[in-house]
């Protein structure tokens, strides 16, 4: 990915700050502008609270080229909890597998670098991880 287009991803790919539409209350993601319930403008930006469910994954064990290294690994899409699907990597699965309905949550990670180790461009953005028990 090109550094501008990694640079106007930033908020999306951080934050996962998507689009709200006004007219019929619409929580967009990833931001496309017009409603996809209603077609009317969708251009008002909403940052989404990271917290959501597994509605279905995968495991990958044949990785694409720039993702060996991490196979196996798990990808799903969440069902955030203000509605929309957003597919990604699943992280921090130390004890047990994933499993469908399980409570996640957004946490920045490293994707993939691009370019030479010692000077390419390390491209961060949002995986999913099992919602951390607070101890009492």
């Amino acid at each position: 990915m090109e550094i501008a287009r990694h640079w106007r991803l930033k908020d999306q790919r951080y934050r996962l700050v998507g689009e709200v539409c006004h007219h019929c209350e619409t929580k967009i993601f990833p931001p496309r502008d017009v409603c996809p319930k209603c077609s009317h403008n969708a251009k008002a930006p909403y940052t989404f609270s990271g917290k959501g469910e597994i509605y279905s994954f995968t495991t990958v064990r044949d990785a694409p080229a720039g993702f060996e290294e991490y196979a196996p690994y798990a990808v799903a899409l969440i069902k955030l909890e203000e509605g929309p699907l957003v597919t990604a990597q699943l992280t921090d699965w130390h004890d047990k597998p994933p499993e469908i309905g399980t409570p996640v949550e957004m946490v920045t990670r490293r994707l993939r670098q691009d370019g030479p180790e010692e000077r390419g461009i390390i491209v961060y953005g949002y995986k999913f991880r099992p919602v951390l028990q607070k101890s009492s």
